[in-house]
C-alpha cells in the first residue's frame, strides 16, 4: 500500500464581478461536432488568498495550512472561454480515435483498507477501465498531465484556436463566479450534494467509510463513482462540475506559496514542473478539500482514478 503524495494548498479569492455579469448565463458554443462545449467568462479582479478563520473552520491539517500566502491581486481579462462540464470519457475517446494517442495502463485508485484514506496504484486500471463503471457522459479519469495536454493540443491544432489547460487563477476565477465564500454556494458543506459529486453519505456507506462530518459530506448525492457531468447545479457562470466529481489538471507547476503568482491570470510556469496542481476535489476527497480554493498536486506522468480534464480557450 503506497499513499499518494498530496500537497494541499488553499487558495481562496475575493473576485470584483458585477451581480449582472454573475448571473448572466451566457451562449455556450462548440467549435468541432467533438469539442468541449465552451461558457464565454467575464473579466474581473480578485484576490488570491486564504482569509482567516477559514483554514480552522474547514478542518484543515495543520501540514497542509498557510500555503497560499501572500495574498495577491490577480485580473483575468475578458475572452477567456471554459468547458462547461470536465472533459467527458466520449471526448477523449474521439480524441484517442483522431490521433492513437495511448495513455496507457496503471492508474491510482482509492482504497478503504479499514483505518485510513489510502491509494495503491493498479496496473490493470485505465481510462477505459478506472475501476468502476462509467458511460461516455461521465469525465475521463486515468488520464495524466501529459494525457491532457495531448489533448489540449490536439483540440488546438484541429480547430485552429488557442486551447489550453486552465492556470490556477483562471480556474478559481470560474470557479467562484463572482463568490468569496469556501464554496461557490456558500460556506456551509451542507448543500454539497445539490451542487456536485462529493464524498457522501452514499459512497460511505457503500464502502463502510467514516460517516463523521470531517470525513463525509452529511448528505446523499446517490452516486458512488464518477457521475454523469452536469447531474447537479451549476455556479453562476453556468459552469458544472466545478467542485467535485473529478479533479481537473492545471497548467501550473508546484509552488509551496503565492509568491511570484503572475498578475494577470497567467500559469506560474516555473517551481517543481515534473509536478502540476489540480484543482476542485473530487468524488473520493474529504469535504476540507472540496473547496473553490484548495488545491494538491500530481505528478505529471501519474494517473488517478478521481482526476480529469477541464480546459480553456484563450484569447
Amino acid at each position: 500500500m503506497v499513499k499518494v503524495s498530496f500537497l494541499a494548498a488553499i487558495v481562496v479569492m475575493a473576485v470584483s464581478v458585477g451581480d449582472s455579469q454573475a448571473q448572466t448565463r451566457p451562449q455556450t458554443f462548440r467549435d468541432c461536432s467533438n469539442c468541449p462545449e465552451m461558457v464565454p467568462l467575464p473579466g474581473g479582479t480578485f484576490t488570491m488568498g486564504v482569509p482567516r478563520g477559514e483554514e480552522e473552520r474547514e478542518g484543515v491539517p495543520l501540514a497542509s495550512r498557510g500555503r497560499s500566502e501572500p495574498q495577491r491581486r490577480v485580473t483575468i481579462a475578458p475572452g477567456l472561454a471554459m468547458s462547461r462540464t470536465a472533459v467527458t470519457l466520449g471526448e477523449f475517446a474521439a480524441f484517442v480515435a483522431a490521433t492513437g494517442h495511448s495513455p496507457g495502463s496503471g492508474c491510482w485508485a482509492f482504497v478503504n483498507n479499514g483505518a485510513t484514506y489510502d491509494y495503491q496504484e493498479n496496473a490493470g486500471y485505465n481510462w477505459r477501465n478506472p475501476g468502476f463503471p462509467q458511460k461516455e457522459d461521465h469525465p475521463v479519469v486515468c488520464v495524466s498531465w501529459l494525457d491532457a495536454e495531448a489533448y489540449v493540443r490536439w483540440l488546438a491544432r484541429t480547430t485552429g484556436k488557442p486551447y489550453q489547460l486552465p492556470s490556477e487563477a483562471e480556474w478559481e476565477f470560474a470557479a467562484r463566479a463572482g463568490t468569496t465564500t469556501a464554496r461557490f454556494w456558500g460556506d456551509s458543506p451542507t448543500a454539497a450534494c445539490t451542487y456536485g459529486n462529493v464524498l457522501d453519505l452514499s459512497l460511505a456507506t457503500a464502502q463502510n467509510l467514516d460517516r463523521r462530518p470531517q470525513f463525509a459530506f452529511r448528505c446523499s448525492d446517490r452516486h458512488v463513482f464518477t457521475a454523469p457531468v452536469g447531474s447537479f447545479q451549476p455556479n453562476a457562470f453556468g459552469l458544472y462540475d466545478m467542485l467535485g466529481n473529478v479533479w481537473q489538471w492545471m497548467s501550473d507547476c508546484v509552488n509551496p506559496t503565492l509568491d511570484g503568482q503572475p498578475a494577470d491570470g497567467s500559469p506560474r510556469l516555473t517551481g517543481e514542473c515534473e509536478s502540476r496542481s489540480m484543482r476542485g476535489g473530487s468524488w473520493a476527497h474529504l469535504p476540507w478539500y472540496v473547496r473553490a480554493g484548495n488545491r494538491v498536486r500530481g505528478t505529471a506522468t501519474d494517473r488517478y482514478n478521481f482526476a480529469g480534464i477541464r480546459v480553456v480557450r484563450e484569447r
